[in-house]
């Protein structure tokens, strides 16, 4: 084969790094964004955040005057005038009060001790901060009061730094006691003392230990309550009671009177120490109702608005020479910025685009709430907004939107679709399906709760038609244990 050229015509989508940075832009977080921005502006020389003050005539004109003044003066020969010339005098007394005020706060004269004025009965602002005890440092606390030695409280603090959030002990004692080199029979003594603090139960390394130290405290040792818990603690969560009044021959209503009893100690001692962290979600879009129309505003606030320094801009435009080094990276910088701004004008308006498609196919949510929230994928609003599914969903993604019905990820308005069983009807969405789940486990008689099958049953009675394995999978879903568990005994 003899080597020859060939002209062909194609086409390929490449992505340049400019609308790698636009689609990077857009699938960010407000926070994520936030942090990206304020690193452009520091890499970035021609960027720069405008400003957003108002200007105030009055003042400007007072300064003129003021200008106009002082050049009057100098053309006289005369002393410039100061506006505040009035009350220089009143200024000076202002300070020297100040300063007596100053050393008035002073503890001592000498050897004397000053006054204490009111102001100094204030309490100070590390004493009005709220501090909450941890689980650990509450422990500490209790074993440096213990009468253990110092070899059995090193293990102790190896045990309390090793408890999870719920105040269970999930590390093997054994290994605990080789790390710290003592026998397994001193880490079990110091456990012991360990489950003896507050709270009760702490240090336990199972739900029956958790228990039965409770039951102890309270003085019911060889009670039917601890038997139950000692032998019989998964027919109990299962709400087994005529097993256990068969297997420790008593009558039913005994078992449920001890049952009471179980159901007032703590399961997870650790519980009140811990404190779970609340992070604040800031919307990136409201939807409010203006004039009996939903309109969709973006949420701006606390996000820098760049634009092209000035100052580098007239630099740039001084230089002539093409080659010069300074104005190719300036010219780079500028192009960049350009860009830049423009990716975050395209990804703000895109945002709103789609949030606007999804109030009005959502209309019926925001007037009356999640049980009229209707089926939506991603290809219904890909076909309004006239964009990619790949692009919904990075626009969708760690968004939010506030509005009447409280706070949503964008997310939350797709989901599928569940049929009805009679014609005419419009389809429910998957996440009002689970609505009303749990709006008849919230209703239900605590003594006869509802099987999977007998929600099935009152799903059909509204044209609802689901199979049991699915008002299973819902119900999981919603964190409602099966009926067995929800059962109460009276």
């Amino acid at each position: 084969m003899q080597p020859r050229l060939d002209l062909r015509l194609s086409q390929r989508l490449i992505m340049t790094p400019q609308l790698q940075q636009a689609i990077k832009l857009l699938q960010l977080s407000r926070l994520e964004l936030q942090e990206a921005l304020t690193q452009q502006m520091e890499e970035n020389p021609m960027l720069e955040e405008a400003g957003t003050e108002l200007e105030d005539p009055d003042a400007e004109a007072g300064v003129t005057e003021v200008a106009s003044e002082t050049t009057k003066s100098e053309e006289r020969g005369e002393e410039p005038v100061s506006a505040e010339a009035g009350g220089e005098e009143a200024a000076r007394n202002d300070l020297a009060g100040s300063w007596d005020e100053y050393f008035d706060d002073d503890r001592k004269w000498g050897d004397i001790e000053a006054p204490r004025n009111g102001r100094d009965e204030l309490p100070s602002f590390e004493q009005t901060t709220a501090k909450t005890t941890s689980l650990e440092d509450h422990l500490l606390w209790q074993l440096a009061l213990s009468p253990l030695d110092k070899i059995e409280q090193e293990i102790g603090k190896s045990i309390i730094g090793n408890l999870d959030e719920g105040g269970y002990l999930r590390m093997p004692l054994e290994e605990l006691a080789a790390e710290s080199g003592m026998s397994f029979t001193q880490a079990t003594r110091v456990l012991q003392a360990i489950q003896a603090f507050d709270p009760v139960g702490v240090a336990a390394r199972d739900l029956r230990e958790c228990l039965l130290a409770q039951i102890e405290q309270l003085s019911l040792g060889e009670t039917l309550a601890e038997a139950i818990i000692r032998n019989h603690l998964p027919d109990l969560e299962r709400k087994r009671y005529p097993a256990i009044a068969k297997a420790l021959g008593v009558s039913v209503d005994a078992v449920v009177h001890a049952t009471k009893v179980i159901e007032g100690l703590e399961p997870k001692p650790g519980r009140p120490f811990f404190t779970a962290e609340n992070h604040a979600i800031i919307p990136d879009v409201y939807v409010v109702k203006s004039d009996g129309q939903w309109v969709v505003m973006l949420n701006d606030d606390g996000m820098p608005k760049f634009r092209i320094s000035s100052s580098y801009r007239h630099f740039l435009a001084g230089k002539r020479d093409p080659s010069d080094a300074t104005r190719a990276f300036l010219d780079e910088k500028f192009r960049s910025a350009q860009w830049l701004i423009r990716s975050i004008e395209q990804r703000n308006k895109t945002i709103v685009r789609v949030v606007e498609s999804i109030v009005k196919v959502q209309e019926p949510f925001f007037e009356h709430g999640i049980q009229y929230l209707r089926p939506m994928v991603l290809r219904d609003v890909a076909e309004d907004v006239s964009m990619h599914e790949s692009t919904i969903s990075r626009v969708t993604s760690n968004k939010y939107l506030n509005c009447s019905q409280g706070i949503f990820e964008l997310k939350f308005f797709f989901n599928t679709s569940i049929p009805r069983s009679q014609e005419g009807l419009t389809d429910l969405s998957s996440v009002a399906v689970r609505e009303m789940i749990r709006k008849m486990v919230g209703e239900e008689d605590d003594q006869q709760p509802l099987k999977d099958q007998e929600i099935v049953a009152r799903l059909k009675a509204q044209n609802v038609i689901l199979a049991r394995r699915t008002v299973a999978k819902y119900r999981m879903e919603l964190n409602i244990p099966p009926a067995s568990r929800r059962k109460r005994a009276y």
